[in-house]
């Protein structure tokens, strides 16, 4: 099963150094039968492209938690058995749980397919959206506006071999 793990770049390069993205149990978010129904869709494709944007706002919320990161979100694509994942959420009908998954742990580095990150030139739209997050799932609509405005960036797409160039080590 295809998981996407929200992260920053700060996370990046700890998974980096460790070679594990985490001990688990791992917040990521996947194709799952909420998502599926929420999308109304059948297309892999979309629905993959879907988990991985709710895995862009998951990654916008630890942003929001860690004012000293990078304003860059950043989402690593991994593949697990589907034993090691439990779908479900313990934020009940909450929207923001769409696609939420736990992945039982450890989830080695080299587990991932790739890594996607915000450009540079996102940096401000994402930490407009970082700072509104708590305003927006309060339901102001002009905060909801700058989320948005994050939202309108695409991620990057790269190797996992790029990854020491993203977070600037060397190998």
């Amino acid at each position: 099963m295809r998981v996407y793990v929200p992260l920053t770049l700060s996370g990046l390069a700890e998974a980096h150094r460790t070679r594990e993205l985490g001990t688990g149990p791992l917040l990521a978010y996947a194709v799952t039968p909420a998502l599926r129904e929420w999308c109304g869709s059948d297309d892999i494709e979309e629905l993959e492209y879907a988990a991985l944007s709710r895995a862009a706002l998951g990654s916008l919320r630890l942003l929001a938690a860690d004012a000293a990161a990078a304003r860059r979100r950043v989402v690593v694509a991994a593949d697990v058995s589907d034993g090691a994942v439990s779908a479900g959420s313990d934020r009940g009908s909450d929207p923001a749980a769409l696609g939420e998954v736990r992945v039982a742990g450890p989830l080695p580095l080299g587990r991932s397919a790739s890594v996607h990150v915000d450009a540079a030139d996102a940096e401000a739209d994402v930490a407009a959206a970082a700072e509104a997050l708590a305003a927006a799932d309060g339901g102001d609509d002009d905060a909801q506006f700058a989320v948005d405005g994050a939202e309108d960036h695409e991620l990057l797409w790269y190797a996992t071999q790029e990854i020491a160039g993203l977070v600037g080590a060397g190998d």
